[in-house]
């Protein structure tokens, strides 16, 4: 009997909207084509509308009755319901990833710190973007909790959508990603107090320059 492989064409076809969609690719608000996305992802209808249910669970696509499936728009007024909830969280996830990170974590760690030391005022916002969300998620599953690694990146998604929106009117935004650097090695380091603070200050920090523009 041949194994079905919806699963695994559901899941890499949820990751790969899930980019599009949190960082802007996709428009918010813009309809969602099924059939250019079967041609674009190379999956069949079943993963594709599997991949699109868990995405509006994670409210990053809606669905109208008789209208179709639309990005969501970006919830500016839910930032400080994201913000109350990643500001406990993202502290916690760098206390546990300083404390359970192994030699794979501490690599993937390396590699972002050299990325993150390329960083330039000329690095667009898009690549800033993406560079943010790769260092929270590298410690989200340096923590090795599935669960809480599960809730932050729904949040953190969230999140990202509103700096996508905010980054290109921001100054000194690469300020911001730079500031990793230093997340990075007190992680990679296994200090769990000082990651927990920078992360913290991070918080603070994200919220702060969000709110000057919008």
């Amino acid at each position: 009997m041949a194994i079905s492989t919806d699963g695994s064409l559901s899941r890499s076809a949820y990751e790969s909207l899930t980019e599009r969609l949190v960082l802007l690719d996709i428009a918010p608000g813009a309809p969602i084509n099924e059939q250019e996305l079967m041609s674009s992802l190379g999956v069949g209808r079943t993963p594709l509308r599997e991949a699109l249910k868990r995405l509006e669970s994670d409210h990053l696509v809606v669905t109208y009755p008789r209208r179709g499936t639309f990005a969501s728009p970006v919830d500016i007024t839910a930032l400080t319901e994201i913000s109350e909830i990643r500001r406990s969280l993202e502290p916690l996830a760098a206390r546990l990833a300083a404390q359970r990170c192994g030699a794979d974590d501490r690599a993937d760690l390396k590699r972002l710190r050299s990325a993150l030391s390329k960083v330039r005022p000329s690095t667009s916002a898009r690549d800033l973007m993406d560079l943010d969300l790769q260092v929270h998620r590298t410690i989200h599953a340096a923590t090795h909790n599935r669960h809480l690694q599960a809730a932050l990146e729904r949040y953190g998604n969230l999140a990202t959508r509103i700096w996508s929106v905010a980054a290109p009117r921001l100054t000194d935004a690469e300020g911001h990603i730079v500031e990793h650097i230093e997340l990075v090695d007190a992680v990679a380091a296994g200090n769990a107090d000082r990651a927990e603070a920078l992360m913290k200050a991070h918080m603070d920090d994200f919220e702060q320059r969000i709110r000057t523009v919008l």
